[in-house]
């Protein structure tokens, strides 16, 4: 069997993710931690938009419905954290089926299903900051008890936990995503995404496979939410449903290549670095807004000279063979 040169960029980048917290601070580890949340839920948005076709700016929901979920039931009933991201999932995928279901029937698509999406998280926000039985506007507390041992079960550990954890997360995303596009279903959402008139004119059933994209997106995207509460063990309706964490979770696909598998994983990276780096530079230089007009500028250069997205043109330069879909 040829070793191809992909192959063995991507044995290296396991080592040394692998190898990460091995070697590096509590403060670099919670930035890598950060990065894979990104990566993941990249990942999972890119299914919906970068496979199919179908863009979403309310993903934020997807996350705050499996967060609530899983931190309500641990809070409120004693369930497994398991059990309830299980049953964040459920709820996301429904909430994804309703409003796929009624976007698609009725012929609401393009930037009009965008706005859909963004007009049902914020309307679950505002549910959610008058529902009591999650603690409403005031918040919802998991209790924190000590880290003497890593329990993945009931999702209590360290950093080093979350960290292997969403590391395996965001492979297991990256290698669904792979599977995925190599099987008709795959083929299915190029078509679609490309010309759904002529891909429902050669026989594809357009409102099934989108329907199975945003299902799945939301199904994933509801993991990650889950996760979220018991690493960060508060949640509030205004920064798990905000726009802003919806403009957060498309931000690493769009810069690192929407379409491509691993254009997720480099935005996510990327962003997150670079966030890191201009927050350091605003607070030594002491300059007010400083990390926001740098941060800004710095994305309108990566659009207007890689508009298609780093990883390709990365790609390119390190002969490597993954691009576009």
């Amino acid at each position: 069997m040829t070793v191809t040169r992909t192959t063995v960029a991507l044995t290296l980048l396991a080592a040394l993710l692998l190898a990460m917290p091995f070697f590096v601070g509590s403060y670099v580890l919670s930035v890598l931690i950060v990065c894979l949340f990104a990566a993941y839920l990249g990942q999972s948005w890119n299914i919906m938009m970068g496979f199919a076709g179908q863009l979403s700016l309310g993903h934020a929901l997807y996350v705050g419905l499996g967060a609530y979920a899983s931190a309500a039931l641990f809070v409120r009933l004693g369930v497994l954290p398991w059990v309830g991201i299980a049953a964040g999932v459920v709820l996301a995928t429904l909430a994804g089926a309703i409003i796929a279901a009624l976007s698609f029937r009725f012929a609401v698509t393009g930037v009009y299903f965008a706005l859909l999406t963004i007009a049902f998280d914020e309307l679950t926000r505002v549910l959610f900051d008058h529902f009591a039985w999650v603690g409403g506007s005031a918040g919802l507390f998991l209790p924190v008890t000590t880290f003497a041992r890593e329990d993945v079960l009931h999702l209590r550990g360290s950093p080093v936990m979350f960290y292997y954890l969403l590391l395996a997360l965001a492979a297991a995303a990256l290698l669904l995503s792979r599977v995925l596009l190599r099987r008709r279903i795959g083929f299915y959402w190029l078509a679609i995404r490309e010309d759904e008139a002529a891909a429902e004119a050669l026989g594809i059933d357009a409102f099934r496979y989108k329907l199975a994209a945003v299902t799945l997106s939301a199904a994933l995207t509801a993991v990650a939410g889950g996760i979220t509460a018991f690493y960060d063990n508060n949640l509030y309706p205004d920064n798990l449903f905000s726009t802003a964490r919806s403009v957060e979770i498309i931000a690493a696909p769009i810069i690192g290549g929407t379409g491509t598998l691993f254009g997720p994983i480099v935005g996510a990276f990327l962003l997150t670095g670079l966030g890191e780096v201009l927050t350091n530079l605003g607070a030594i230089f002491g300059v007010p807004g400083l990390k926001q007009w740098l941060y800004g500028a710095s994305l309108v250069a990566i659009v207007m000279l890689q508009p298609a997205g780093v990883w390709p043109w990365l790609a390119a330069r390190l002969g490597l063979s993954e691009g576009k879909r």
